[in-house]
């Protein structure tokens, strides 16, 4: 995996003034372009797209501060009209193409990353492989922006706003694993963007064939692999902490890959005021 990132890498190098073919690339290397996009924005900290716009813009600097027409540099960097190139400037740089030719600066420079693995397994992950026939989700569905560190307020109101009584409800329905009540998020960006919208589901699963109410939402999980990982600890700091480590860690020391699908967290136990928990992460993946 580690190799396959620097390769991206390369290849953005090479074809900054032109289309980047990810999906062609990943696929000569025997992996994904959804594995390698969830990858890139877990260990880059950005959305490969975001790492891609910072490298044109870098570039395109050194256009703009020797005089070369800027709608020259504009179609050169892929963009329509000077308009387009300039709000892109501005949004990594902080300033116009204007302002950044009549004063040098100040600019931001986006370094060419390069991926290295470091291996110190000081995360120790309890995990294993679970096989599950197709299965359903069922509960109260919402529309959220994605919170990459601490607790996200909009799921916290989402879960707030569903009464005590439905909870027990939701847990009576509950016949197969994941087993318990479910946080679920699903139809994320591949790029994982924080801001970016998903559909977070809070519920149970239930077998293909099990009867959905019609007073709840339902997601379709196909039959598949998943990747379950145990934690107990500070809640969500210790979840959060895992599922970081799934991308620095696991995935580059196990013949998996991450595959379209759900992301479900179990909560198998909990304190009272959950400011602990043990849960189970299920991601669900394939053969890498």
């Amino acid at each position: 995996m580690i190799a396959v990132l620097n390769r991206v890498v390369d290849l953005v190098e090479e074809h900054l003034t032109e289309e980047i073919d990810v999906a062609g690339l990943t696929a000569e290397l025997g992996t994904t372009e959804y594995h390698v996009r969830r990858m890139f924005s877990s260990l880059a900290g950005m959305p490969l797209s975001e790492y891609i716009r910072r490298r044109r813009m870098t570039v395109a600097a050194a256009d703009v501060l020797g005089g070369r027409d800027l709608l020259g540099t504009a179609v050169r960097f892929g963009y329509g009209s000077t308009e387009a190139f300039n709000r892109a400037f501005r949004a990594v740089h902080g300033i116009s193409p204007g302002d950044a030719r009549r004063d040098g600066g100040p600019l931001r420079t986006q370094p060419q990353l390069r991926f290295r693995l470091t291996v110190e397994g000081n995360t120790t992950m309890e995990t294993r492989i679970a096989d599950r026939p197709a299965f359903r989700l069922a509960g109260h569905a919402a529309r959220v922006p994605l919170i990459h560190q601490g607790p996200n307020p909009h799921i916290q109101a989402h879960i707030a706003s569903i009464p005590e009584a439905e909870h027990a409800r939701l847990k009576a329905l509950s016949d197969t694993e994941p087993a318990g009540l479910l946080q679920v998020s699903a139809d994320v960006d591949p790029d994982s963007t924080e801001g970016s919208e998903l559909t977070y589901l809070h519920g149970v699963a239930v077998g293909e064939a099990a009867p959905v109410p019609d007073d709840l939402d339902a997601i379709e999980v196909p039959a598949g692999t998943w990747a379950v990982f145990r934690t107990a600890g500070p809640y969500p700091a210790a979840l959060q902490s895992t599922w970081a480590a799934t991308a620095s860690e696991w995935f580059p020391s196990n013949p998996w890959q991450l595959r379209p699908g759900p992301s479900i967290v179990a909560i198998l136990d909990r304190a009272a005021d959950f400011s602990t928990a043990t849960t189970e992460l299920w991601l669900p993946v394939e053969r890498a």
